[in-house]
């Protein structure tokens, strides 16, 4: 793997670690939670509700590579990713853990659960199904590209830019938290590159066959969203075969975000 363009050390980790949130004693004799993040995003947009998770839980927000302070690799494969997310439990000598992964981070926990059973406690998978889309996030990626960031130092400059690519105010702060302006200069923290040709990839879902993983498993999807749709039950159950599906009325995909009380009581609940 190569790595990200120079940034504040403190706020890098290596491929599948992440900031520690330490819980409560009793959550000391659980198995450790990995929250995964999605496209585009990283381990610092789960902090508050990562917090709330560490009153009972060990939890660790992941940043997956070529996101976040995480080394950049040409290959982005849900494969790949997930074996980095093993690379993390048998670097901390975690024998399992629960996951809850968002989106990207959903897939590469499915991946994660389907390919290695026995590592993973619980599952947890917010607004994303074991299948393929054929919507595609590559405009966006083209667009961050495009976007001139030389001799400019106000955000406002770049995200001028963005506007007629991602005309959603929402969507565009999001995409804009990575950008990082260091030393006078902008550049993007994520790997836009390897992210726009993988693109298939991360809209697709690994063929793994009749795969299946018996743990206790979670679904969480928003009824505005298209992500987790009925027809895309057939998929999960197949798949997760004692999976629960919940929706949360009124949210979008960005469902943590949106109703993190509500996103965030079905995942205590659950794990």
């Amino acid at each position: 793997m190569s790595h990200p363009p120079p940034s504040d050390k403190r706020n890098v980790h290596g491929p599948g670690s992440s900031p520690h949130l330490s819980g409560s004693r009793r959550s000391e004799r659980r198995h450790p939670l990995l929250v995964l993040h999605g496209l585009f995003g990283s381990a610092r947009n789960w902090q508050t509700l990562a917090k709330r998770f560490a009153e009972r839980h060990r939890v660790y927000a992941l940043d997956l590579r070529n996101h976040g302070g995480a080394p950049w690799s040409d290959e982005m494969t849900y494969p790949a990713m997930a074996a980095d997310v093993l690379r993390f439990l048998d670097d901390r000598g975690f024998a399992r853990a629960s996951v809850v992964g968002h989106s990207m981070g959903g897939k590469v926990a499915m991946t994660l659960a389907l390919t290695h059973p026995d590592r993973v406690e619980r599952l947890a998978v917010a607004d994303i199904a074991p299948v393929a889309y054929t919507h595609t996030h590559a405009p966006f990626v083209a667009a961050m590209k495009q976007a001139k960031l030389e001799g400019y130092t106000r955000r406002s400059e770049v995200e001028a830019q963005l506007v007629d690519a991602v005309p959603e105010a929402p969507l565009r702060s999001f995409l804009l938290q990575n950008l990082v302006l260091e030393q006078g200069s902008f550049h993007w923290r994520i790997n836009l590159d390897a992210i726009g040709a993988r693109m298939s990839d991360l809209i697709g879902f690994p063929d793994l066959g009749a795969a299946r993983y018996d743990g206790p498993t979670l679904f969480i999807g928003g009824t505005r969203s298209d992500y987790i749709v009925p027809e895309n039950h057939a998929a999960i159950r197949r798949h997760f075969p004692k999976a629960a599906i919940e929706m949360i009325e009124g949210a979008g995909h960005w469902l943590h975000a949106e109703r993190p009380q509500e996103f965030a009581a079905l995942v205590e609940a659950f794990a």
